[in-house]
């Protein structure tokens, strides 16, 4: 079919327009069934990240008596394996497959690597705290026939032998020592430490980049190279005695990578928009150090230290090389030898005499207690961490918040300068004009 256009002219008449093409008509369009669901298949529900199931657990079960069996088949009677570590790996190897199968007859590809990773971090932190509970426990065990004497905390070892009682002697003299080298070793090494991670976070560049790997590599040196160092530089070659405070030197040595590496980590994390609002505020670089980028990283710092604290406490053979041995009480850090209480753990347990094995048991039981003191102070003074305030801090923050708010609800007087008004109405008063008019007569 062919439309032809008629177009109007001016006079009235009509004139033909080219013909055109009329539209092709369009085919109606079936209407769409709705979809109506499957009564069978069950309604999609969201999986548990979390918490304990019946399924879990019998899978886990199951696993695990599969595994025994398993592994007992193949030591006992299909293979020649024996040993009790390879049992145990052959074990826990069979346990986790057959883990994974049993989850995958419920679960998708994804779900079963979530639970066999799960099963693995369990087992990794398990084996973690066995052996952390094995270490403290035995030690504690050992030495208690030793920690229950009073004499064993106030005593050194001066008029005490191998073969004398319990009741005589004790460890004061290694404790003091161990205080005492402890105390220089953090007052050299916490200021520098943390005064060297704020320049490799605030300055880069070429000598910074330098610098970072010689604390790298540090951290990685042998205490006997730390010890053998002091010893030919301050014994050696300056003359001095061995000392306490020798042996704090070299017992700074070894912390000082450690503290400089934790803290330059801790100080990456703070954000940058808080150092930027301070800068663009107009606080100069040291100011935005002392007052936004510490106090952000205080927590993570005081972590810092204790790990430092860990690396150096324990230390023995730095000490025997400068500060030597000694059974006497010295607190004097500057002359004479000086004992700490790793090094008094080494002489005491290797000696035959039972009564000297317990007591190393029970120093170094008292070196765990004296780290974990450590530890506590350390993190009381770092506080929380950033947003986190404790309720004497909330308390102080309250207040100053109802400082300010008084402060700024005070009426503030316009300025002036001279006694005279900012906005001064410069407009003739009423009575200054009658008082300019003439009088009549005046012009006369």
């Amino acid at each position: 079919m062919t439309v032809v256009d008629v177009t109007k002219t001016p006079d009235g008449q009509g004139a033909l327009a080219s013909p055109t093409a009329s539209p092709a008509p369009v085919a109606p369009v079936a209407p769409v069934a709705p979809v109506v669901p499957d009564p069978v298949a069950p309604p999609e529900q969201p999986r548990r990240i979390g918490g304990v199931s019946r399924s879990a657990v019998l899978s886990l079960t199951g696993a695990a008596a599969s595994a025994l069996c398993v592994t007992i088949l193949l030591f006992g009677e299909l293979a020649p394996f024996s040993g009790m570590l390879g049992f145990v790996v052959t074990a826990y190897l069979v346990f986790l497959a057959v883990y994974a199968v049993l989850t995958g007859f419920e679960e998708n590809g994804q779900a079963v690597r979530d639970r066999v990773m799960t099963v693995v971090l369990w087992t990794a932190a398990t084996l973690l705290f066995s052996a952390l509970a094995l270490v403290v426990g035995f030690t504690a065990w050992r030495g208690k026939e030793a920690l229950p004497h009073g004499n064993f905390f106030t005593q050194d070892m001066q008029a005490a032998g191998p073969l004398d009682p319990l009741t005589n002697g004790g460890i004061a003299h290694a404790m003091v020592g161990t205080l005492i080298m402890m105390a220089i070793a953090l007052t050299i090494s916490v200021p520098l430490g943390l005064a060297c991670a704020v320049y490799l976070n605030q300055i880069p560049g070429r000598f910074s980049r330098f610098v970072r790997t010689i604390v790298e590599a540090m951290t990685a040196l042998p205490s006997i190279v730390a010890g053998l160092m002091v010893y030919a530089v301050w014994i050696l070659g300056l003359g001095m005695p061995k000392s306490g405070l020798a042996a704090g030197f070299a017992i700074s040595v070894m912390m000082l990578p450690i503290v400089i590496r934790a803290s330059d980590v801790v100080l990456r994390l703070v954000p940058g928009n808080l150092t930027e609002a301070a800068e663009a505020l107009g606080a100069p670089r040291w100011r935005t150090v002392w007052h936004v980028v510490l106090p952000t990283a205080r927590s993570g710092l005081a972590t810092a230290v204790i790990l430092g604290t860990a690396r150096g406490i324990g230390e023995t053979s730095p000490v025997l090389l400068t500060a030597g041995f000694t059974a006497a009480l010295n607190a004097d850090p500057t002359a004479g030898p000086m004992v700490s209480l790793p090094l008094a753990v080494f002489n005491f347990v290797k000696s035959p005499q039972p009564e000297m094995i317990a007591r190393g048991f029970g120093a170094a039981a008292v070196l765990m207690t004296m780290v974990l003191v450590l530890f506590v102070i350390a993190r009381v003074i770092g506080g929380r961490g950033p947003g986190h305030q404790t309720r004497r801090q909330a308390r102080r923050t309250a207040r100053a918040s109802r400082r300010d708010v008084t402060r700024f609800a005070e009426p503030h007087a316009p300025a002036s300068v001279s006694g005279l008004s900012l906005f001064e109405d410069t407009a003739p008063q009423p009575h200054d004009t009658a008082a300019s008019a003439p009088a009549p007569g005046d012009n006369d």
